[in-house]
């Protein structure tokens, strides 16, 4: 299939590093389906990707919302009758401390956006992927949700001790390779992405990477070739550790 006819949902669309992966999606000629919970932000987003010629779409999409999700699925099977892309990047940070001082309600919160919203959204839209020709699944971790690197005391990030964030992108990174291995028959290959410390306003825009560089995985991994990889972890430099 060409580009521009694939169909691509992105999660957390309406800003930061899903904005920038949804435009460099688009850029490339595949229609985007921007995700986000504030019909607002959504259709700010639609308009602004559209003034730079990308076919873009928002979609009403709470990954905290069983129903959300699942009107989200039958409506995008509704108008194009599957999916080819679906990039989980919606997420959060709450109130972040290290484990001896963190609330579990704030864990809790988390989890509800970071891992269960992965796994509410992938399970929703599989059908769709399966509907594909070439479907891509794209998880938005990071290096701090890998055990190698954050066992090593000399890993740069080790003092990030953000428990509920940390943890809840290694339970991302789990996901990914279920998934992987549960559809490794079909045609769709589901990998994990991490995007580098972005300057976006999950951290205050600290971070020394541009959300346009923390796109740039996200998006090679969702139009791999036929051959590419499943079940993998990759930053800009390539495969991660677990």
């Amino acid at each position: 299939m060409s580009k521009s006819s694939l169909i691509a949902l992105v999660t957390g669309a309406n800003k930061g590093i899903g904005f920038e992966i949804a435009r460099q999606l688009g850029k490339q000629g595949i229609t985007v389906l921007i995700g986000a919970r504030d019909e607002r932000r959504g259709m700010e987003a639609e308009l602004r990707l559209a003034g730079e010629g990308v076919d873009a779409r928002f979609v009403h999409l709470d990954v905290t919302d069983q129903q959300s999700v699942e009107d989200a699925a039958v409506a995008i099977r509704g108008q194009f009758g599957r999916l080819d892309i679906l990039v989980n990047n919606a997420g959060i940070l709450v109130d972040e401390k290290p484990p001896s001082d963190y609330d579990i309600r704030s864990m809790v919160a988390v989890y509800e956006t970071n891992v269960f919203g992965v796994f509410r959204t992938t399970k929703a839209m599989v059908p769709l992927l399966l509907a594909s020709e070439q479907g891509r699944i794209v998880n938005m971790s990071s290096s701090l949700g890998s055990l190698t690197l954050n066992s090593d005391p000399n890993f740069e990030l080790a003092s990030f001790l953000m428990i509920g964030y940390n943890s809840s992108k290694a339970a991302v990174n789990a996901l990914t390779v279920f998934y992987a291995n549960d559809l490794r028959e079909s045609a769709i290959k589901v990998n994990a992405a991490d995007p580098g410390y972005c300057a976006t306003a999950l951290n205050a825009f600290t971070g020394m990477r541009t959300p346009e560089e923390g796109a740039r995985t996200a998006v090679r991994l969702a139009t791999l070739p036929a051959d590419g990889p499943t079940g993998g972890f990759f930053s800009d430099a390539g495969s991660l550790p677990w």
